[in-house]
């Protein structure tokens, strides 16, 4: 039989093993006093590393926090309310207001839009359809209600790449808005104006610039003392045509729409003479009257009849840079037919091109035009207009002649 413990017993036994285990206890601290002293310590001097952590990761976030309310803006913007198949008109055009969010830890970057350039081919975009659409990736359609691309400079507001920083001048492919929200792949490089005016990079050392410079030494290839023909010429790409040409001792004649354009041309950008198109009533003659001894050059932003004249009045071997049509944007004006016998019999070169097919020599143009711009050899022509909601008047300006120069619009001051 299995004897019963008195509750007595079991208490004696249990306090001889509490008191075995409380010996067992100090004989090891005994032993390891002086590591137990060492990690009493350690711990004492990490308290006020580990508090200062804490505090540093308070701050941290609500820095973090900061920053991400500053990615957040109220921005007001153009868009058109409809796609546009035919003449722009300001009442196609609204101005809208959005919350645009840059997300901490992305690549992308918000920038205060300073100045934006007003183009005319961003109409073809405009349209339901146009084969530029087709054509190249940059020129899809753009969507009624939707911000609207425009090379342009502007301010880092907040960024997600390190080569960028708060505060820093950019220029780059922006939005027709007060802010710019750009992604990473999108266009965007840090600017150093490097004491020349900010409105210059959007014209003169922009995409008119090398257009304008890559379209005339590319294509035409100039020969000195060889007669140029400058259609739109006191607009943002013919005016510095007509200059590049003059500083290559060629023979220079620009058109224009005004006789205050046409002064421009003769009196301060140096074209040798210069002629109101609207004032004649045939313009091969016209050109006959001013080339007797026919064109080698000629630079063509307008299309349409002014092509079809000037191709009748080409030497042999002539060259024709076609850098745009937008006298046949709107669909409102004659088409060119042009006389095919004559570009076959004369050898004449025509060619279509982009600004951004002379990416090679960007190098090369900033480097001669700034040169040219700082002597006063060239003269960067700007017209302004103020304020994000003036941008449909520019942009509907272009297309009745009412610009001299490069049509600018400043969002915000400097």
């Amino acid at each position: 039989m299995i004897k019963e413990r008195s509750r007595g017993e079991v208490y004696q036994q249990t306090e001889e093993k509490s008191k075995k285990l409380q010996r067992e206890l100090n004989a090891l601290k005994e032993d390891h006093a002086e590591e137990i002293q060492k990690l009493a310590n350690q711990v004492r001097r990490d308290i006020p590393d580990i508090e200062e952590g804490q505090n540093y990761l308070e701050a941290a976030v609500v820095a973090k926090n900061s920053e991400a309310m500053e990615g957040v803006k109220k921005n007001k913007f153009v868009c058109i309310k409809h796609h546009i198949n035919g003449s722009p008109e300001e009442s196609d055009f609204e101005v809208k207001t959005e919350t645009i969010g840059w997300s901490v830890g992305s690549k992308e970057v918000i920038v205060k839009n300073l100045y934006v350039s007003v183009d005319p081919y961003q109409l073809n975009r405009m349209k339901s359809h146009c084969s530029s659409q087709a054509a190249i990736s940059f020129a899809t359609a753009i969507t009624p209600g939707h911000g609207i691309d425009a090379y342009g400079v502007g301010r880092v507001v907040a960024s997600g790449r390190a080569e960028l920083a708060k505060d820093e001048l950019v220029v780059g492919l922006l939005t027709w808005g007060e802010y710019s929200i750009i992604e990473e792949g999108r266009l965007l490089n840090k600017l150093d104006p490097m004491g020349l005016p900010l409105p210059a990079y959007v014209g003169a050392l922009g995409f008119s610039g090398l257009s304008a410079y890559g379209g005339f030494f590319e294509i035409c290839k100039p020969k000195k003392g060889e007669s140029v023909f400058v259609s739109a010429a006191s607009g943002s790409v013919g005016s510095l045509v007509g200059q590049y040409a003059k500083l290559f001792d060629c023979h220079v004649v620009g058109c224009a729409g005004t006789q205050q354009k046409v002064d421009l041309l003769k009196e301060k950008l140096g074209f040798d003479d210069a002629f109101n198109y609207k004032n004649e009533s045939n313009l091969k003659s016209a050109l006959k009257r001013y080339f007797p001894q026919g064109i080698d050059i000629y630079f063509d932003n307008v299309g349409g009849e002014m092509l079809e004249a000037a191709v009748a009045n080409m030497n042999s071997f002539g060259r024709v840079a076609v850098c745009g049509a937008i006298s046949e944007y709107t669909g409102n004006q004659k088409r060119a037919a042009l006389e095919m016998l004559d570009v076959v019999y004369k050898r004449i070169t025509i060619q279509g091109f982009l600004a951004a097919d002379y990416v090679k020599c960007y190098a090369e143009f900033i480097s001669t035009t700034t040169d040219h711009l700082r002597s006063s050899k060239m003269q960067a022509i700007c017209d302004i207009s103020h304020g994000v909601e003036s941008v449909p008047c520019a942009f509907v300006g272009l297309f009745r002649g009412d610009n001299i120069g490069k049509k600018i619009v400043q969002i915000a001051d400097e």
